[in-house]
């Protein structure tokens, strides 16, 4: 039973780091310092891409985990850390893709006051890229 709760005290601050490491990614994408942008609370973009980082992050992380538990400790914590950052990269360039194909700033509508369109179709591609990661460990 020890053994099981350091395991999974391992994972969990692997994820955590990931976690943290997504939100600067999505912070140097961003105009400004997006925890100002979350904490002044008139930005429900900012939010939701926050969110919807987090959201996917954790799918890749749990996916990647449920996964590769049999291949032992090490290589399965490898493999984590190898698919997180693999996430974060890919919704980072989901994010810029998606800039380049809107006729807008999607830098600026993610820390813009209130919910725009844009800011919402930012957050589905963060959890659609994320799911198909998950897809392509299973």
């Amino acid at each position: 039973m020890i053994t099981a709760l350091g395991f999974g005290a391992a994972y969990s601050l692997l994820g955590i780091a990931l976690l943290v490491a997504g939100y600067y990614v999505l912070d140097l994408l961003t105009p400004g310092h997006l925890g100002k942008h979350l904490t002044k609370g008139d930005s429900y973009n900012a939010g939701l891409m926050v969110a919807a980082g987090f959201l996917g992050l954790g799918a890749v992380i749990a996916t990647v985990i449920w996964h590769n538990a049999d291949a032992g400790f090490g290589p399965a914590l490898a493999w984590t850390a190898a698919f997180g950052v693999l996430g974060i990269v890919l919704q980072a360039v989901s994010f810029l893709v998606l800039e380049l194909v809107t006729p807008c700033s999607l830098r600026e509508i993610v820390v813009s006051p209130g919910l725009h369109p844009a800011g919402i179709a930012a957050a589905a591609g963060q959890i659609a890229v994320s799911l198909i990661i998950c897809a392509s460990i299973a």
